[in-house]
């Protein structure tokens, strides 16, 4: 008679993988309300068998997939000690880094050391990499002077480089923040809408304050703008200057002409450093006009102290439907390449 595999038999060819789980961390913390944790880890392994009776949880499956759930769990709990909770998103990306990379090993980041690396805490909430994308991005600003996050919306490219910039002001790397972006004129120009220029540029420039108010006190922000320590301003501001001790965010890069790109990136000063932000298949310029962000990666890709950071639609971190949105976006994108590319043309 052939025995039935249970957890504690496992069938032949299959591995095994057990761990106990410290009793200073309670199970929810590590199979989630309503086991909603564990529904995401049996989700993404439905050929492997998991059981958890106490605090002990066993896995049974192919070699490989046994290997990748230990190593999983071995990550949230190192997450775990950190005081940082586990959820739904954060054991989903861990799996995802975790088969991108084997089980793991190397030299490579871990899930661990990407969700417990703290960029900045305020009003109560931690702003930190999710993916390791993310964290290479934000790696890349502590190590280079010019840096490029180039990535679909919802990456995080231009909070988390608020982020560094705002951390960077308070441990006195530099004295000064500058946000810009390019005014795109939506259709109607500057000089027909109504108000002063400032209630003109206002829209373009609204998203970043709205991201400095989750960053910095809100009733402090005046006193720093007034004082010029932090500056939100059109990039047609930046012509003829010279930002010296300044962290400076070019934000919907993707919407300067080469111009304009130059004029900027030869703005930099001493003891400053520059990011630059945008999507390249978000142009918006009138006419044609070619993107600066697209043509930056020919001229300065390989040049010492610039990095390019790009993100994809596995970064994304808003809504999942948005990365889908994306993927959706780019399927159809390359398909009409394609068409045009048979019938003799070439999209610009």
């Amino acid at each position: 008679m052939t025995q039935t595999p249970t957890a504690q038999t496992p069938a032949p060819g299959q591995a095994r993988a057990h761990f106990t789980v410290p009793a200073t961390h309670p199970m929810v913390s590590v199979l989630g309300s309503g086991d909603a944790l564990l529904r995401v880890i049996e989700k993404a392994f439905p050929r492997a068998d998991i059981h958890v009776r106490g605090n002990q949880v066993s896995a049974i499956g192919t070699a490989a997939e046994v290997a990748l759930i230990q190593r999983l769990f071995d990550e949230m709990m190192l997450v775990l000690r950190t005081g940082q909770p586990m959820t739904e998103d954060a054991v989903e990306r861990s799996i995802a880094m975790l088969r991108a990379n084997g089980t793991g090993g190397g030299d490579t980041e871990t899930p661990a050391e990407v969700l417990t690396q703290n960029i900045l805490s305020s009003r109560g909430r931690t702003i930190r990499p999710k993916t390791l994308n993310q964290k290479r991005y934000v790696d890349a600003i502590d190590k280079n002077t010019i840096v490029f996050g180039i990535g679909p919306a919802g990456t995080g490219k231009t909070y988390l480089a608020m982020a560094k910039a705002v951390q960077a002001l308070q441990s006195k790397q530099v004295s000064r923040i500058i946000l810009t972006r390019p005014a795109v004129e939506a259709g109607e120009r500057l000089g027909f809408l109504p108000g002063t220029l400032f209630d003109k540029i206002d829209p373009y420039l609204r998203p970043l304050y709205d991201a400095l108010h989750d960053m910095i006190d809100p009733d402090s922000i005046p006193r720093l703008m007034a004082a010029g320590t932090i500056e939100v301003a059109p990039l047609a501001y930046m012509r003829g200057r010279n930002l010296n001790e300044a962290f400076v965010v070019l934000d919907e890069a993707q919407n300067t002409t080469p111009e304009q790109m130059k004029m900027f990136l030869t703005r930099l000063g001493f003891d400053s450093k520059i990011v630059v932000t945008g999507d390249v298949t978000q142009v918006d310029l009138p006419g044609g006009a070619k993107s600066g962000l697209r043509q930056v990666q020919d001229i300065l890709e390989g040049v010492p102290d610039i990095a390019f950071s790009r993100l994809t639609s596995e970064d994304v971190v808003r809504h999942k439907l948005v990365g889908r949105i994306v993927d959706a976006y780019e399927k159809y994108d390359d398909s009409q390449d394609a068409k045009q590319s048979r019938n003799g043309f070439q999209r610009k």
